[in-house]
């Protein structure tokens, strides 16, 4: 029985969202991101794409290309509000679902169609349904497998649908630019591009060993994937709440500043975690419990993100909030919750542009030569020893906090 994988992806969301909250903004060349000249452009409008705008852009430039545009700084609480609405109407109504973020969806209706007329009624009437339910515009594509799916939605948009039926799938993806394939981004695009290979049909014409001479392992998968073969199940999703990290001490201790130290290695390796995994959160907690096993814990509501140098003041404050009562300390805690899927790249309302490339570059040395290859002086106090990282069961760092009492008069201080 050949597959049949629904794939759904809500058109320009963020910008949708906030034309349900502000009619004004409909019609209009509207930016999302960053506010300051500094920042990055996390969403755009299809006006504004008329201008050469696109996700990731410099704010500055944006603005240059489309002086007249809106630029919003964003609301990350109605966002995740209206992709829980959509998660809870696919949840009713699909056998098996995956949300790979915030605002896409796999489905797999493989079989359905033993029940129902047909998948691709089916696959109308869901979104239909969401449409209803949330004002919010969104397309589908339908095929035999994830790859064909999504690129048919990319091809289907705005606001609209396509099945893509068995033995078609050759024929569809053959006469689109070979940047539409998953997997193909800039850099193997302009590489592909100097080959002479702009069309998906000449990669299908092409040897497999080709390609993989040239990218290795990716150019054979680039090469299924132009054929239409992608064998990527659908994972079934169950939201992951949370990711945390706590230390009991060997000594209880006063030791502000090593406390601090540690909350700052804590909080730095969470966010590694998070970006390594595609993941965005919206609320921090720190937890401290004293010698006499009180425990007590603050949190606080932050605009989505995963990078270090918010997650990392955001601990710092929360910490002087919750240690006010100055006795011996027994263990402290990090933890990020309200996460969501989404990449640091195209960050929503962070205002550094160069701020996103040096946490790039950082991310990766620390893939190529360790979690320890790049480190804040500050959250050097704590040393990393192996553990299971919860996203992808692989084994990464976990926070050991020194004896409070070993200071050592080389250490680098006030990062």
């Amino acid at each position: 029985m050949n597959k049949s994988i629904l794939h759904l992806d809500l058109d320009t969301f963020f910008v949708s969202c906030e034309r349900l909250i502000n009619k004004e903004l409909i019609g209009v060349p509207v930016l999302i991101g960053g506010t300051s000249d500094r920042g990055v452009v996390a969403a755009c409008s299809y006006e504004a794409r008329t201008y050469g705008i696109h996700s990731a852009m410099p704010m500055r430039m944006a603005r240059q290309l489309c002086p007249h545009a809106k630029v919003i700084r964003g609301n990350s609480q109605a966002y995740s509000e209206y992709s829980n609405t959509i998660t809870d109407i696919i949840r009713e109504r699909s056998p098996l679902f995956e949300k790979s973020s915030i605002d896409e969806f796999y489905i797999d209706v493989t079989g359905m169609d033993r029940y129902i007329k047909t998948t691709y009624l089916w696959a109308k009437e869901l979104r239909e349904e969401i449409i209803h339910e949330t004002k919010l515009p969104i397309s589908f594509g339908l095929s035999t497998s994830k790859t064909v799916a999504k690129v048919g939605t990319g091809e289907a948009k705005p606001n609209n649908h396509i099945q893509i039926e068995t033995g078609y799938e050759k024929p569809f993806l053959a006469p689109l630019s070979i940047k539409k394939i998953p997997m193909v981004g800039n850099k193997t695009y302009h590489l592909l591009r100097r080959m002479g290979i702009e069309r998906v049909r000449t990669v299908q014409e092409m040897p497999p060993e080709l390609l993989e001479r040239v990218l290795g392992k990716n150019g054979i998968a680039i090469w299924k994937k132009a054929q239409g073969i992608d064998n990527t199940p659908v994972v079934a999703w169950s939201e992951r709440k949370s990711i945390s990290t706590e230390r009991t001490f060997e000594q209880d201790t006063t030791d502000v500043y090593t406390l601090k130290s540690i909350l700052v290695g804590m909080a730095e390796s969470l966010a590694y975690q998070l970006r390594n995994s595609n993941k965005l959160t919206s609320c921090v907690s720190v937890k401290v419990r004293y010698s006499d096993f009180q425990t007590h814990t603050k949190q606080k509501h932050i605009p989505y993100t995963s990078l270090d140098h918010t997650l990392i003041e955001t601990v710092k404050d929360l910490f002087d909030k919750v240690y006010n009562r100055r006795v011996l300390v027994r263990l402290i805690g990090v933890r990020f919750s309200n996460l969501v899927g989404g990449s640091y790249q195209i960050r929503l309302f962070e205002d550094s542009f160069k701020m996103i490339k040096l946490y790039q570059a950082m991310d990766k040395l620390r893939g190529r030569y360790g979690e320890d290859a790049v480190k804040r002086a500050q959250g050097m106090r704590a040393r990393h020893v192996k553990q299971m990282n919860p996203f992808n069961g692989q084994m990464d760092g976990a926070i050991i906090s020194p004896k409070p009492e070993v200071r050592s008069q080389k250490m680098i201080r006030g990062a």
